[in-house]
């Protein structure tokens, strides 16, 4: 089972706490690699050298990983070179950054190019993507820099401006003019946020867009396109969206194969204006145009409206003027809508905002995201063909409180837009990872119903306490429930994005890939007309029973659950106290090995629990939990304690062991640990799942225990640092040192000269349960002075770090 580090959770924490002090928007970029632009190029001038990063070196490493790779024959004689060395006098834009400044080189990166075609169209846009306060005269150091949108934050990418060369010659993205270099480093920044070249190679127009504006992309098939295309097609350009499309190619060897039009199979192009002309023989009549643009820089249509064709002759200089008519090999050309429908398979519009495009208002859009992931063995279900699994995946609780202000519909609803992003997948490539098959599916959370609806059908209702409560949603509702809405279909997109309008309520979306156990990040991003909310469904972390002192404990019986009367003690639990006070000796004590005896000789006659017993580890955990009176070993009383629990905790690891395997399966974690006594949220579940479960997404009896241990030491230390009750507690670096030292719990030389024990200190029961294990708060306080600064830890925060180690 991969173990993921708690150094994960760190960096979510620190990440959130980024968020909420205004990092990542676009006032705030957050430093990509920790580096700062303005503070790198003052270094340079002040040292009078040129900045070389070395964090995206000028090596094979950058370029590549397969084809570009150290073995490929592509790389030999690739030339790192600076502008200057390139040409007399490299400019950073010249003339004002257009369209036509972007040409393909070697690189198949059409779809990122087609999208800086149509990022030049919003000066706005490109130069919040391009600074242009950048140049290779006044204060060059040779460092340049560009921002991204990125999984719901803005970045600063900085780079040197080293680009590969063959003969002098860029080998990937140009300009027309030569010594013209903004789209050459915009497209290396971009690299480097992807961690290659060749990770750029292949992809879909709407990623970059979107990692340009922050936008919304939605798909319009032309088979099933809806009436006013046309109309649509015109407002998204009006309103400065991005669009881009493409000729599908059913079989892939066909790829970027010319047709006898001039057009391109399997190639990005971008759709950079929607004009109408009026030829001078149609009276009244007007042609509907659209202009495109193949990111090669050359092969244009060659069909009706194209650069030279007879149509221009109908219509006057002035339309010609209009439309910026020109007869070059540049990649641009105009065609008829039609011929644009009846050529064309898909189209692809980025939103700034996700406005209804047929619709002549305008809409103030509200937007929530929600970052989540994927778990195997855990929060990786697959799709609702795994009804064992689909409901471990991730939930989201979607309330819609208010309907459309749309009064020319007669059915009240509240439209929105749900986007489901899969994360980190390209930079990825390397290490074999493709994009998964995903998608989503929403269902609705009734309040409490009479067992008939109108149409005499049968109704589940979700139990009352479950409505307004952030509860997950177990498996018999997904049994007995159909979705409300759906994604069209499951697909593997970096994005998958609908529009849905449904009436006021309360929903639940569950993003998934389409087969169990695939894991990764993603975000799921909700826009609605109004003030709608989204927010994951997190269980209140909370026990039932967390004491901080130990009471006098009831004796259990072995063979049945149910307490014993007063001083009662059975046939086991006498044989327990003869093996006791064997081991023990004299002093009635025992140390974590002496314990694994103990306990071991017990459980191993139990052949229906098919365990090897526990382990050192797991019983040293167990004398933290339960030595109140902090001799690092365990009497009598306490013994019995902790056998009480086992013994609970035994029963339930039984019954989800339906098939008397040993083992219980990493999904059904979640409802063990639920009905041991406690509730955790989802992040929890997944460390403990990552912690826990074998390769085969198991989880055996010791690690079982070893798990539920550690919970009831969390709930009591927390408890018992929690004063004033309000789920934060705050601990010097210090004392968290101290206490991971005093829980530790290596073997150690006892006084008593018993081999094995632990390091025997004295320390109050309340402080003797703290935190267990962790020096992991180190890594949340960022303050110089560590030893003296208390750093606040709500219980979500802290406990990942710990379950972690």
């Amino acid at each position: 089972m991969p173990y993921t580090p708690s150094g994960f959770f760190c960096d979510r924490l620190i990440r959130e706490r980024e968020r909420r002090d205004g990092e990542g928007s676009l006032n705030k970029p957050i430093r990509f690699n920790n580096q700062d632009y303005s503070v790198l190029r003052q270094e340079c001038v002040h040292r009078k050298s040129l900045f070389e990063d070395d964090t995206f070196p000028a090596t094979v490493e950058s370029l590549g990983y397969k084809e570009l790779g150290h073995k490929s024959n592509k790389v030999k004689n690739i030339v790192w070179k600076r502008p200057k060395e390139i040409c007399e006098n490299p400019q950073f834009i010249v003339g004002g950054a257009s369209r036509t400044d972007i040409c393909q080189g070697d690189l198949g990166d059409c779809w990122l190019l087609a999208a800086i075609a149509c990022l030049t169209l919003n000066e706005k846009l490109l130069y919040r993507v391009v600074p242009s306060e950048q140049s290779f005269s006044e204060g060059y150091a040779g460092v340049f820099h560009f921002q991204f949108w990125r999984y719901g934050d803005w970045v600063d990418v900085v780079i040197d401006d080293r680009i590969p060369t063959f003969n002098n010659q860029l080998v990937f993205t140009k300009s027309a003019e030569r010594n013209e270099f903004w789209s050459a480093l915009l497209e290396k920044a971009y690299a480097k946020l992807h961690g290659s070249y060749e990770a750029l190679k292949g992809g879909n127009t709407t990623e970059a867009m979107e990692d340009f504006t922050g936008g919304v992309t939605e798909f319009y098939e032309m088979k099933e396109a809806p009436k006013e295309l046309y109309k649509i097609m015109k407002k998204a350009l009006d309103r400065g969206s991005l669009m881009g499309c493409s000729i599908d190619s059913l079989v892939p060897a066909r790829f970027e194969t010319r047709t006898a039009t001039g057009l391109v199979k399997g190639h990005a192009y971008s759709v950079t204006a929607v004009e109408e002309c009026k030829p001078s023989q149609h009276k009244d009549a007007k042609v509907r145009l659209v202009r495109l643009r193949n990111p090669w820089g050359q092969v244009e249509w060659n069909g009706p409206w194209s650069d030279n064709s007879k149509e221009w002759s109908t219509i006057s200089k002035a339309e010609k003027e209009k439309l910026h008519h020109q007869s070059a090999e540049d990649g641009e050309f105009w065609m008829s809508f039609e011929d644009f429908k009846k050529n064309y398979t898909k189209i692809e519009i980025c939103n700034l905002t996700p406005d209804a495009l047929e619709d002549d208002k305008i809409h103030k859009w509200t937007v929530s995201v929600n970052e989540g992931r994927w778990v195997r063995g855990c929060s990786a279900g697959g799709c609702r063909n795994y009804p064992d699994t689909f409901w471990t995946n991730p939930q989201y609780r979607l309330r819609l409180l208010e309907e459309d202000d749309d009064p020319e519909e007669n059915e009240v609803g509240c439209t929105f837009v749900v986007a489901l992003m899969q994360k980190n997948r390209r930079k990825e490539r390397k290490m074999g990872a493709n994009l998964f098959t995903i998608g989503f599916a929403i269902y609705e959370v009734h309040l409490p119903s009479p067992p008939l609806s109108n149409a005499g059908t049968l109704t589940l209702p979700v139990p009352k306490e479950m409505h307004g409560n952030k509860q997950h949603m177990q498996k018999d509702f997904f049994l007995v429930s159909s979705s409300k809405a759906r994604c069209k279909s499951y697909i593997n997109l970096r994005e998958v994005t609908q529009r849905f309008r449904l009436s006021p309520g309360e929903y639940v979306i569950v993003p998934s890939t389409y087969e169990p156990h695939q894991e990764g990040e993603f975000i799921l991003r909700v826009f609605s007309e109004k003030k709608n909310t989204s927010e994951e469904i997190e269980n209140r972390i909370e026990a039932d029973h967390p004491e901080v002192s130990v009471a006098v404990p009831t004796v259990i019986n072995v063979r049945d659950p149910a307490p014993a009367s007063a001083g009662e003690e059975s046939e086991e639990d006498q044989q327990f106290r003869t093996i006791f006070q064997e081991i023990a000796g004299d002093d009635m004590e025992i140390t974590a090995n002496e314990l694994k005896n103990v306990l071991n000789r017990v459980i191993i006659k139990h052949k229906d629990m098919n365990t090897e017993g526990f382990s050192l580890e797991s019983c040293r955990s167990m004398i933290a939990l339960m030595d109140m009176d902090g001799t690092g070993r365990l009497n009598l009383q306490e013994f019995r304690h902790l056998w009480n629990k086992l013994k609970q905790w035994q029963g339930t690891f039984k019954h989800y062991d339906a098939d008397q395997s040993g083992f219980i399966n990493s999904y059904e974690m979640r409802n063990a640990v639920n009905d041991a006594g406690f509730r955790l949220n989802n992040q929890l579940y997944d460390i403990i799942t990552m912690r826990y479960a074998n390769e085969n997404m198991n989880i055996d009896f010791d690690s079982f225990i070893s798990c539920l241990v550690r919970l009831e030491a969390m709930f009591r230390a927390f408890q018992a640092f929690d004063q004033d009750g309000d789920g934060t507690i705050r601990l010097s670096v210090l004392e968290a040192r101290e206490e991971a030292d005093v829980l530790e719990m290596k073997p150690q030389p006892s006084q008593n000269g018993k081999g094995g024990g632990l390091k025997e200190q004295k320390v109050a029961p309340a402080d003797h349960v703290r935190l267990m294990e962790t020096a992991r708060p180190l890594q949340v306080s960022s303050a110089p002075h560590q030893d003296e600064t208390r750093q606040p830890l709500p219980q979500h925060s802290v406990w990942p770090l710990i379950l972690g180690s």
